[in-house]
């Protein structure tokens, strides 16, 4: 099966579950972003957790089905039409060869997600399908998605599956509670209600006082223009270090919270660096990252400190849901 790209969207790329063990040499790991919508999309249609989707940003993406396929969307939702018939989000869809689909601009949230049976199937490199751009490597030769490219899909008995999904009348969108993981946690701070990112301690958590560390968890943070795939700069009260934040480099991972010289927070992403010059006070749980990655320049996010244990607990709960919603098809 192939897809061919009508129109791509502003910034739409092959991603997967990441590229895991070259950090020594260098690569990073990529991969979706929002890693929660990226494995509910392949659990709709019981793909591997690890197959490959489409990524879009902002608005999506104009594609043409060569041959049958059952796709889904997931994440930020748009007005998605499939043969200019509108379709939902969080549901396993059939789409006939020849047919269109088409994603607008998304309405709230900023990342959507497009799985397909079979999952897409461009040549892995080091072991993944993940789009580096920086690096031009994996995805479709290294990049973002252009107008004209076709992308070639793994096996799927398009109708088969189908069929079973039909049979057991799983062609219906989520519950909320499945596709809202529970509700992302909130703090109510005057008459705001903001995205409440839960994090662990830093290992460089000891180079910033007390006050410090409250000023981080009791403030409002803005995410600035400069946010992207690799990271989200945000704007707030002044972190102050005991001795500068400047430390001997050393290994970043999803979720590192880096204090930069300007006293200000950053927190990385799925493109995130493999090494990093400057003091981590925090590293935001893993179950909390997709929230994150959702979020546009301008809105506003806090932050709380929980222990390892309560972030082992929450990512746990996330891949119960997720297991929940691949075994319908088994």
């Amino acid at each position: 099966m192939s897809i061919t790209v009508l129109e791509p969207g502003p910034l739409t790329t092959v991603q997967d579950a990441g590229r895991i063990g070259y950090a020594a040499q260098g690569y990073r790991s990529c991969g979706a972003a929002d890693r929660y919508a990226y494995r509910l999309g392949n659990a709709l249609l019981g793909n591997p957790e690890t197959a490959a989707v489409l990524e879009c940003t902002l608005c999506g993406a104009a594609l043409r089905f060569e041959k049958d396929a059952v796709f889904a969307l997931t994440g930020a939702n748009s007005r998605a039409t499939l043969n200019d018939v509108p379709v939902p989000f969080y549901a396993p869809l059939y789409a006939k060869a020849g047919s269109v689909l088409r994603m607008g601009a998304v309405t709230a949230g900023l990342r959507s997600y497009l799985a397909v049976g079979g999952g897409i199937a461009t040549p892995p490199v080091l072991g993944s399908r993940a789009t580096d751009v920086k690096c031009q490597i994996g995805g479709l030769a290294g990049r973002r998605l252009q107008k004209g490219d076709t992308l070639p899909t793994g096996a799927c008995d398009a109708r088969a599956l189908w069929q079973r999904i039909t049979a057991r009348q799983l062609n219906r969108p989520l519950k909320d509670k499945l596709v809202c993981v529970g509700a992302h946690p909130v703090r109510e701070q005057g008459a705001k209600c903001l995205p409440l990112l839960r994090a662990v301690p830093g290992p460089q958590q000891d180079a910033f006082s007390d006050a410090a560390r409250q000023a981080f968890t009791r403030s409002i943070y803005t995410l600035t223009p400069d946010c992207d795939r690799m990271a989200c700069k945000l704007a707030g009260a002044k972190i102050e270090a005991v001795r500068g934040v400047d430390i001997l480099s050393d290994g970043i991972a999803a979720g590192s919270v880096q204090v930069s010289a300007n006293g200000q927070p950053i927190v990385m992403l799925a493109d995130h660096q493999t090494t990093g010059g400057y003091a981590k006070i925090a590293t935001v749980i893993s179950a909390d990252l997709p929230a994150l990655a959702q979020l546009r320049p301008g809105q506003e996010v806090c932050f709380g400190f929980v222990t390892p244990q309560q972030g082992v607990a929450e990512a746990r709960r996330q891949a119960e849901l997720l297991q929940r919603v691949a075994a319908r098809l088994r």
